[in-house]
């Protein structure tokens, strides 16, 4: 088989549209089932079953999009449909948008995250301040009694 062909032919066929965007649908499961899972206390190897689940679904998906076009009339052997009655162009015209509807969201994901998640007085602020608190109790404390306190590691002799 030439190796041009076959190239060609998964690109007819839309293989690779479709493992683009399987590969984006099965991240963003992954994303989510990562941090939903935790929170309903659902086991660790629960979302290693999911990650498993969608890698073998991938092969498969990779499979059927070589196997078989859709169709106006619906799925159909590849072999079946006439090449001048193919509508791949059409399908994968859709497939292109589902792509970039998926990774537009997967950006708005990720500009939430980064800039929404920062805020002021969160809670990750606020327990270093209150590590911190105890400290500035000390120096004030040591400014008003005029003594002077030592950790116990700086009074360790040489």
């Amino acid at each position: 088989m030439d190796l041009k062909n076959f190239f060609g032919e998964l690109r007819r066929r839309n293989v690779y549209k479709v493992a683009v965007a399987y590969a984006v649908v099965a991240w963003l499961l992954v994303q989510v089932a990562t941090q939903v899972f935790p929170f309903f206390e659902v086991p660790n190897w629960a979302i290693r079953l999911v990650v498993l689940i969608l890698v073998i679904g991938f092969v498969v998906a990779l499979v059927f999009s070589w196997a078989f076009e859709l169709t106006p009339e619906g799925l159909k052997r590849t072999e079946d449909v006439n090449a001048t009655s193919s509508v791949t162009k059409r399908t994968g015209r859709k497939l292109d948008f589902v792509i970039i509807a998926i990774l537009v969201l997967i950006i708005g994901i990720f500009t939430y995250q980064r800039f929404a998640g920062q805020k002021v007085g969160s809670t990750a602020e606020l327990q270093v301040l209150e590590k911190a608190l105890p400290f500035s109790r000390l120096k004030t404390e040591a400014k008003t009694k005029r003594t002077l306190i030592l950790p116990t590691a700086s009074r360790t002799r040489f």
